[in-house]
């Protein structure tokens, strides 16, 4: 069969043009590796780099930690992260992106002594590379997703060495993110697992955010999680430990101009305390009460508190503000005035209850 010439042409211009945008994608990749790579920092290695009709592929990310004092030797490790940007966006001065979805994350995280939060230091907390840095664009996002990822969360603000929390199987979307001032209202949903030391809980977190000022409605819901491995949140470090036990937590926290007011539900059940049975405190509280309490109510307590503070006060902290509310609850519920808990029981069981109860006095001023 004869080609007619005119067909013949276009079917060279068709295949020459597909050969030009292949060769054309391939330049792309490499430019945007060397991009990436410089974007990421020093630490960060990317396994491979495509770039398809759905978007930009990155494959086996990973970002070695930066400080010598970091807890593992990761901050973020991406099996595949997936760019597909906002065709729209080609019509307008602004970028925008519709999606990035990242599978089979890590990340690790670290709260200093002082409370503070820190996530990709290498990234995030680098002077000599913020000043050396170009001006970022105005970016915007449709959605962040992630699935089946993981965090670890080194504490040293409870306790030294920081206690580890570890939380799997998460998957999260935020939508609407603008970068890099994070102005405006994120939605946010996060559901995952709860590694505990007896028993894996569940988790959930839900609401909308601004990062840039922390303006935000967030409900955070626990569902039995391992009481041993959130003591150190409960106790004071000279306290009775637990051997076994369940947490369930209800928690609808608002935020605004920087005050904080977050009522919630604690519930325990099944709880077992360590040691002698009857002798030292919990929570700031008698043992003694409290198990004799738990076995009228079939082995169950509800606690309800509130949380409020100003965010900007230094002498605001999160752990004590949460322990002195749990405790001084845990007091009325077990009909136990916080004088009760301000004095404690005994010698060693008041030295104990000292460090809630001083709190719980402070925070209400009797």
């Amino acid at each position: 069969m004869r080609v007619p010439p005119s067909l013949r042409i276009s079917l060279t211009v068709v295949v020459a043009i597909g050969v030009l945008m292949l060769a054309g994608l391939q330049v792309g990749a490499r430019l945007l590796r060397s991009q990436v790579a410089e974007a990421l920092g020093p630490t960060a290695t990317v396994g491979a780099l495509s770039i398809g009709w759905s978007g930009v592929v990155l494959d086996d990310v990973r970002i070695r930690a930066s400080v010598r004092s970091w807890p593992v030797d990761d901050e973020l490790r991406a099996g595949r992260i997936l760019v597909v940007p906002d065709l729209r966006g080609l019509l307008s001065a602004d970028i925008r992106i519709a999606r990035i979805r990242v599978d089979r994350g890590y990340l690790s995280a670290y709260r200093s002594r002082d409370g503070r939060l820190h996530v990709l230091p290498s990234l995030l907390e680098q002077p000599d590379r913020a000043s050396k840095a170009r001006p970022l664009p105005a970016v915007t996002v449709g959605e962040v997703a992630l699935q089946d990822a993981e965090v670890e969360l080194f504490d040293a603000s409870v306790r030294r060495p920081a206690v580890r929390q570890r939380l799997e199987r998460i998957a999260l979307s935020l939508r609407d993110l603008r970068l890099p001032d994070l102005k405006g209202p994120s939605k946010l949903q996060i559901d995952g697992v709860h590694k505990g030391v007896r028993r894996d809980g569940t988790f959930s977190v839900a609401g909308d955010i601004e990062f840039a000022s922390l303006d935000s409605t967030i409900r955070l819901r626990l569902r039995g999680v391992d009481v041993v491995s959130f003591q150190p949140y409960l106790i004071q470090a000279a306290e009775t430990g637990v051997r076994r036990g369940t947490l369930d937590l209800d928690i609808t926290a608002t935020v605004r101009k920087r005050r904080l007011h977050a009522p919630g539900t604690l519930v325990l059940t099944d709880l077992e305390l360590a040691g002698a049975a009857g002798a030292g405190t919990f929570a700031g509280l008698p043992q003694r009460a409290l198990v004799g309490f738990m076995k009228d109510r079939n082995d169950r307590i509800t606690v309800r508190f509130t949380l409020q503070g100003d965010l900007d006060d230094p002498g605001f902290s999160l752990n004590e503000n949460f322990a002195a509310r749990v405790a001084s609850a845990l007091g009325e519920t077990l009909g136990v005035s916080v004088e009760t808990v301000v004095r404690g029981v005994g010698n060693a069981a008041g030295e104990a209850a000292k460090g809630v109860g001083g709190i719980v006095k402070k925070i209400f001023g009797r």
